[in-house]
């Protein structure tokens, strides 16, 4: 039997991609105002049963790892917590649903932004085109730190994503951003354990985030680049 689809962290080193896992380029797009409105994808990679991809930033073979890591003494230690997502949630009360925001995961893509932030726009979701709007905004933010409940079922609204990696870029702030990690693929740690399976993360590959694996929003202020985009 083919190993489960999965993700590694490797010691200070890359993440091993086991179970032939789509790759490909998801770019960020901007509506006419320039704020982040939907997702599209460009170029798609051909990978085998089990691929490396680079995470501390500095592989000449972006998104692959090169042993990089080795030359430039890469520290790459897990320091993310292992507390379910939503008992590090922030939760905010609306009139039809609720919204969980784990700030901590904030992948700095911006689409809580249009239309008025997600934030304020939780409290007029009686009204269906803010809800509508809500929903989009959610459920594009690719870290998952925004999760919106439905007060009358309780059950989280999310896309169908089917498994697959993205790799994220930004040309509104000119950077390249996570590992997009979609359709519930386990992100297994270098100790064995499983992290919580989540339907949308992102990962660092950019080697600057303090919330590694997990993504925090690095990539902008060191102004990664890999390349691709």
């Amino acid at each position: 039997m083919s190993e489960e689809p999965k993700i590694v962290v490797s010691p200070h080193g890359p993440y091993r991609v086991v179970g032939r896992i789509p790759l490909s380029v998801q770019t960020i797009t901007p509506n006419a105002k320039r704020e982040s409105w939907d997702w599209t994808e460009g170029r798609k990679f051909d990978v085998g049963d089990e691929y490396f991809l680079c995470r501390c930033g500095q592989s000449k073979n972006k998104p692959f790892c090169d042993n990089s890591h080795l030359r430039v003494g890469f520290e790459g230690k897990e320091t993310a917590s292992r507390r379910p997502v939503e008992r590090q949630s922030e939760h905010l009360d609306g009139p039809t649903d609720g919204l969980s925001d784990a700030e901590v995961l904030c992948a700095f893509a911006r689409f809580c932004d249009p239309g008025g932030k997600i934030w304020s726009l939780i409290e007029r979701t009686d009204r269906p085109e803010i809800r509508e709007l809500v929903v989009r905004e959610a459920t594009h933010c690719p870290s998952g730190r925004l999760v919106l409940h439905e007060k009358a079922t309780g059950r989280a609204i999310e896309p169908d994503l089917p498994p697959s990696i993205g790799l994220v870029e930004d040309p509104a702030l000119q950077v390249s951003g996570p590992l997009w990690v979609r359709g519930g693929v386990r992100i297994e740690s270098a100790d064995g354990k499983a992290y919580e399976r989540r339907n949308r993360v992102t990962l660092c590959r950019c080697g600057a985030s303090t919330n590694m694996p997990f993504y925090n929003g690095s990539h902008a202020s060191i102004q990664f680049q890999d390349g691709l985009g």
